[in-house]
């Protein structure tokens, strides 16, 4: 990966969430779209001054004062001085050299946590939520949106359009939201934390299929919510532990060439004890009291995994049951999917298929290299070359980078 690429993916996608969310607070998010603009602008300029100059002494600050700038000059073209002084009389009632530009941590991570529950308003419909979060929050393009959503871009457009729409609302900012907001809108937040994690996990994108950057800045979220009242939930606990049992065995996941392993593939000295046990802790954590939810049996799954000392010596009775209790209280095709791959593996492939027998699938998912893939699995381990041939082909030519078509023809043969 290039310098340039690194600063891009890493530095900059930390920070754009950070400095939009302290802007909207700021200026309000009737503004949402010059903000990010401006933001973006920032980013622009930082990249080319960077690499010919180098890093200035405080990256962050460098960048909101260059966003910052931005807005106020987009503000005053148009409207007069008199009027921002009166719409922002606190961004212009102290010296220049005394503004405090600098972002301070606290700010930072208080005003990060408001604009992801801002996202989640209840006015806005849960899959325009989504698409709102992961671009103003993560910075992610339309095209990562909708290929992490299975959706079209022009979808994934309409859906970020409406949101801004309820952002743009007179009056709305995101002090606005009320304590009462947090605890309804908190289920809501915990689905954006964990799809920013899936992304990184097993990225859509083309040439990267793991984004360990952004797996680290879903943990961090989540480890923000349960510090704050509000996220310190036995549901949040689980979601933060399985995060952190999936990410220790991230670096195992990838070959020296950045391709992707299988489980079975993996060496598992590799895996970060540590980390694991740090999953554990909350998973333990999460158990206390009565709540399951489906975050409790995902962690569950992982854990059997982390816990496991090889492949062969995986408790598949336990994954299997922890993706039937994950089916009945959040029911999904995919949920459908993996069990028929743990129930493979527990008691062989004809049985696999049959948890798939008289299944429909949604579009979305046959259209997906996930579904042709573990067909064609499960039709090969049952001699039914045909359908294993067909299906096979189809899951490679689905794959969404070549680092995942690579593993599946080593997975299913040829």
């Amino acid at each position: 990966m290039s310098q340039t690429s690194g600063l891009v993916e890493h530095f900059f996608r930390h920070e754009y969430g950070r400095v939009v969310a302290v802007l909207v607070r700021r200026f309000g998010a009737q503004h949402i779209e010059t903000i990010e603009d401006a933001v973006q602008l920032a980013l622009s300029k930082a990249l080319s001054s960077w690499m010919a100059g180098g890093l200035p002494d405080n990256p962050s600050a460098w960048l909101f004062s260059v966003a910052r700038n931005q807005l106020l000059s987009e503000f005053r073209q148009k409207a007069g001085r008199g009027r921002l002084l009166a719409a922002f009389p606190h961004e212009f009632d102290v010296p220049e050299a005394e503004r405090p530009d600098v972002l301070m941590a606290n700010e930072v991570q208080d005003d990060l946590l408001r604009m992801l529950f801002a996202c989640c308003d209840d006015a806005i419909a849960t899959e325009a939520q989504l698409v709102l979060a992961l671009k103003v929050l993560c910075g992610f393009d339309i095209g990562e949106i909708a290929a992490r959503l299975f959706i079209t871009e022009a979808t994934a457009y309409k859906r970020l359009t409406r949101a801004r729409g309820r952002l743009k609302q007179a009056g709305f900012s995101t002090a606005s939201v009320a304590a009462n907001d947090y605890e309804t809108r908190l289920p809501a937040v915990h689905a954006i934390i964990y799809l920013i994690f899936t992304e990184g996990y097993l990225s859509s994108h083309a040439e990267r299929a793991i984004r360990k950057e952004l797996c680290a800045e879903a943990i961090r979220l989540a480890s923000l919510l349960v510090a704050h009242p509000a996220g310190q939930q036995p549901e949040t606990f689980a979601l933060l532990a399985l995060m952190h049992l999936h990410a220790a065995r991230m670096i195992a996941r990838e070959d020296a060439a950045g391709g992707l392993l299988l489980l079975e593939e993996q060496d598992r000295a590799l895996w970060d004890q540590h980390q694991i046990g740090i999953g554990l802790e909350w998973l333990a954590k999460a158990a206390q009291g009565s709540h399951f939810s489906r975050y409790h049996a995902e962690a569950g799954v992982a854990a059997e995994h982390c816990l496991a000392p090889s492949f062969a010596e995986t408790r598949w009775e336990r994954v299997a049951e922890c993706y039937g209790l994950l089916e009945q209280m959040a029911p999904s095709a995919l949920h459908r999917l993996n069990r028929a791959v743990a129930v493979g593996e527990w008691r062989g492939p004809a049985e696999g298929l049959g948890v798939l027998e008289g299944f429909e699938p949604p579009a979305w998912l046959v259209g997906s290299y996930m579904w042709a893939a573990v067909l064609a699995d499960l039709h090969a381990g049952c001699r039914h070359v045909d359908q294993a041939t067909h299906y096979r082909a189809q899951a490679l030519e689905l794959a969404p980078s070549d680092a995942v078509r690579a593993t599946l023809a080593r997975r299913l043969g040829g």
